[in-house]
């Protein structure tokens, strides 16, 4: 596995073919208030190129071009919260998009565990660590955990898509799935326009508890 650390944006040379598995780090799970710390990507051979940013230069022109372009599949692990954060600090929607946990929730409806150590254990026997979740993203310097960690939500995702695909597929539900994922970056705009907590298609929305 190689991990390599860009600074304010991609090269404009490297390519991650038509589908790039994409996540963030930040300073928090506030991103009004939380900083855009880290992107980080993978094309699914291994490697990871992870894009540091310091506090507020977003510019990164290399990355949004990718970001925005719709010959590429973006692929996360809930896209929603890295879709708002990424239009967010740098001023982008991706599209298209493809979200291993909203593809799980359609086809694991025997489970109640979505989250990526847990999709990566049940469905390709990886046991990925956590250990790195709450440091400290915003340091000048990434410590090679870090960076080790960052990388490890990227290069499994095009595995994990593939086995959720089959299984969309062999449960009726791929165009169900693809609809959804359509609507993610439509979801991300009503959470940046206050909507963040409120089902605004229930008959009487109201904001859900804390």
């Amino acid at each position: 596995m190689a991990i390599t650390l860009h600074i304010g944006d991609l090269p404009a040379t490297v390519s991650f073919g038509d589908c790039v598995a994409v996540d963030t780090e930040s300073m928090g799970l506030n991103w009004d208030r939380d900083r855009l710390c880290l992107v980080q990507l993978s094309s699914g051979d291994g490697n990871a190129h992870l894009v540091q940013f310091k506090a507020g230069d977003f510019s990164a022109p290399h990355l949004k071009k990718l970001m925005t372009d719709p010959k590429v599949t973006k692929l996360f692990h809930y896209a929603r919260a890295d879709l708002t954060t990424i239009m967010k600090y740098l001023g982008v929607m991706p599209a298209p998009v493809y979200c291993t946990k909203i593809a799980s929730v359609l086809v694991r409806t025997f489970s109640d565990r979505h989250g990526l150590k847990d999709l990566t254990r049940d469905l390709i026997g990886i046991d990925l660590s956590k250990e790195q979740q709450t440091s400290d993203w915003g340091a000048p310097t990434l410590s090679h955990d870090q960076m080790t960690y960052a990388a490890s939500d990227v290069l499994h995702l095009h595995k994990l898509k593939a086995v959720l695909d089959t299984r969309l597929a062999r449960e009726n539900r791929a165009e169900l799935a693809r609809k959804i994922m359509d609507f993610l970056p439509v979801r991300s705009e009503l959470d940046l326009a206050g909507w963040r907590d409120i089902d605004i298609f229930s008959h009487k929305p109201t904001r859900k508890p804390d």
